[in-house]
């Protein structure tokens, strides 16, 4: 099984054919009205920087398949998949997943429904031809404002029990939520399943050291408090 996965790691996106991996993960990132064009190209700068760091490339081959199957939605008032479920075994299929990434347009708009942003990140899940051992939505954001759609801990509980774990990554940039009110609103309300943990970052350099972090804790299905974390991010510098 395993060489079979290697022998489609460079397809993207992935076949009809169901396949087998260790993590079903969806990027799920903020295109909502607050983040403007330089901001949007920006964070997808970021989670292609990190996806391609050898730390993380390593973190993947590590995992009982040696292999994750990875998309990239960003969600507004409405949701649009920028890179379809994609499988990353090795540096040659991150880089093309990340290749991929920086190129289409802008295509989710409006203000925030981030109910409505889970349950599509969901259905992205449940819907493709993959196995996942495991299955995560990666959720960014800069606010907890929900103008559209299903109420988020509705939301929340449907994907939950559903088997999806939601991780959070809070983005510190709004004065209103400079005083860590953002991340504790996160846990309370969007993050739940397995090992369902917040971790907050800062604009620039912090935020693709943050999105390369939680990748690392995702992949290894561990949180930031365990000492297994630890040991995976000791050494790590911010700009590496």
């Amino acid at each position: 099984m395993r060489h079979l996965i290697l022998a489609l790691a460079f397809a993207a996106p992935v076949s009809a054919q169901t396949i087998e991996t260790d993590l079903e993960l969806v990027l799920l990132a903020d295109a909502s009205g607050s983040i403007d064009a330089d901001e949007l190209l920006f964070q997808r700068q970021s989670y292609a920087t990190a996806i391609t760091d050898p730390a993380v490339v390593s973190a993947i081959q590590n995992t009982l398949y040696g292999s994750i199957a990875v998309t990239y939605v960003e969600w507004a008032a409405t949701q649009a998949t920028v890179v379809d479920w994609t499988i990353i075994a090795d540096m040659e299929s991150a880089t093309a997943f990340a290749e991929a990434l920086i190129g289409p347009p802008r295509q989710a708009s409006g203000r925030n429904a981030i109910g409505a942003a889970l349950i599509y990140g969901m259905e992205q899940i449940e819907t493709n031809d993959i196995n996942g051992f495991r299955r995560v939505i990666d959720f960014s954001g800069d606010t907890m404002a929900n103008s559209f759609g299903p109420p988020i801990t509705v939301a929340r509980d449907q994907v939950v029990a559903a088997g999806i774990t939601i991780n959070a990554l809070p983005i510190l940039r709004n004065t209103q939520w400079q005083t860590g009110d953002l991340p504790a609103a996160y846990e309370a309300n969007i993050i739940g399943g397995p090992n369902a943990f917040v971790m907050p970052a800062r604009s620039g350099p912090e935020f693709t050291d943050a999105v390369r972090r939680k990748l690392i804790l995702e992949i290894a299905g561990t949180t930031p408090q365990t000492e297994y974390a630890s040991l995976l991010l000791d050494g790590l510098e911010v700009g590496e």
